[in-house]
């Protein structure tokens, strides 16, 4: 018995040292394991081929977490073949961070010897390097600052030291310098810096088929007035990637900036196809038309037949898409803006429903934005007037334009940290 227990002592003792995404903290801060497991695999980022391996080992991480290990073993294996399939020259160091998600997935498992299995398999690969149990390697830095990006933006300063001491060891390493690139167009504080401009230039040139680093640069081309030179690089990415989630959602940002929210619409319905479950795309979808509803709204001059369908017309489409996502905890406010979107319709019950589903949520949701006091004063005048079916230019004299539009037409935000952002 004292000879197991020791062997499990020194066997938990090497997995502290492995390179893994059991050591690498991804969870640090994150409110739930629900909301993180919805961004990583609802953000369009790095949603494309070349990063399956991170995907796998990402899922693989999260199964494990909920407990469900047989699961977790399946995608570590699928990880493990597109490793094989797309870094056959660099297969066994790339396959170390896998090896060591292995290794600690089969030890809570309790099957130690496989656990020891795959630590000495790590441990014949970091030997050849004259170290015991991790190396450091550009491609390992790579691997967890990829993994870092794709979790949360809490994780944006650690994924751009990794890329950093990726490129200290190849300074002309393209994929180090594509990562630290979008790390630091992460981090980079508005007005954008001409360091990170040139950063994204550099990674451009190095990366010259990566459209995704096209459209950030041409994003922060945007912001410094160089917009036909950004909206030229948007182009060429799409012509060269019409298919890529992240270019799709990239530069629908761009043109939602622009502001051309058609052009944005069209692209994040493509984006749609691909995933049609996606959170986040129907958000930013119905966040787009309830925008194209206040511009109709505010440019009404008369109430001819014309301009009441084509609000009417806006509005069902704004409100299908954030039907899809009314009961994703994720999203705050959905039911109120839902409502907002009735009423400006005139279709006062709908409109008094979901205020009053709002209504039954936590307040503590709510004040995230608006203190429960401050948020039910603000929003009384507005139910009144729906239960009066008056019209809804009266409500918004009574709410006030200033209110009314924060209230309503601010671009809500996810839970917990993440803006609202492509």
């Amino acid at each position: 018995v004292l000879s197991m227990r020791s062997t499990i002592e020194s066997l938990a003792n090497s997995l502290q040292q492995l390179k893994c995404h059991f050591t690498w903290n991804l969870m640090e801060g994150e409110e739930s394991l629900d909301e993180f497991e919805n961004r990583v695999f609802n953000k369009c980022e790095f949603q494309n081929s070349e990063f399956k391996a991170t995907m796998y080992n990402l899922s693989a991480y999260i199964k494990h977490h909920r407990g469900q290990h047989t699961a977790a073993l399946e995608f570590l294996g699928k990880a493990e073949e597109s490793i094989q399939e797309k870094y056959q020259d660099q297969a066994e160091i790339r396959s170390l961070v896998t090896w060591g998600n292995y290794a600690w997935v089969y030890y809570h498992m309790g099957q130690f010897e496989l656990a020891e299995s795959y630590v000495n398999k790590v441990k014949h690969i970091c030997a050849k390097f004259s170290s015991p149990y991790r190396i450091e390697s550009p491609e390992l830095e790579c691997e967890e600052g990829w993994a870092r990006l794709k979790c949360t933006k809490s994780q944006n300063e650690g994924a751009k030291i990794c890329f950093q001491k990726a490129l200290e060891k190849n300074p002309k390493s393209p994929e180090a310098t594509f990562g630290w690139a979008i790390a630091s167009y992460r981090l980079d504080n508005r007005p954008p810096s001409q360091n990170s401009i040139e950063t994204l230039k550099k990674a451009t040139e190095l990366n010259p088929h990566n459209q995704y680093v096209k459209v950030l640069l041409a994003l922060k081309l945007q912001e410094v007035n160089e917009k036909d030179e950004g909206e030229s690089l948007v182009e060429e990415a799409l012509k060269e990637a019409p298919d890529a989630m992240d270019v799709l959602c990239t530069a629908a940002k761009f043109y939602r900036k622009k502001p051309d929210l058609d052009k944005s619409i069209e692209l994040l319905k493509r984006a749609l196809k691909h995933t049609q479950d996606n959170a986040y795309l129907h958000y930013y979808i119905g966040c787009c038309y309830r925008s194209k509803v206040l511009e109709t709204e505010n440019r009404r001059q008369n109430e001819n037949v014309w301009e009441r369908e084509e609000l009417q017309k806006l509005v069902r489409q704004g409100v299908d898409h954030l039907k899809k996502i009314e009961k994703n905890e994720n999203f705050q406010h959905i039911c109120s803006y839902i409502a907002a979107l009735y009423a400006i319709a005139g279709q006062y019950e709908e409109a008094d429903h979901y205020f009053q589903k709002e209504f039954r949520k936590d307040m503590k949701l709510i004040s995230v934005n608006f203190s429960s006091d401050s948020f039910l004063s603000a929003i009384r005048p507005v139910r009144a007037c729906c239960e009066e079916q008056t019209d809804w230019s009266r409500s918004s004299k009574l709410l006030g334009k200033e209110e009314s539009s924060k209230l309503y037409f601010t671009p809500g935000r996810p839970r917990g940290k993440q803006k609202f952002r492509f």
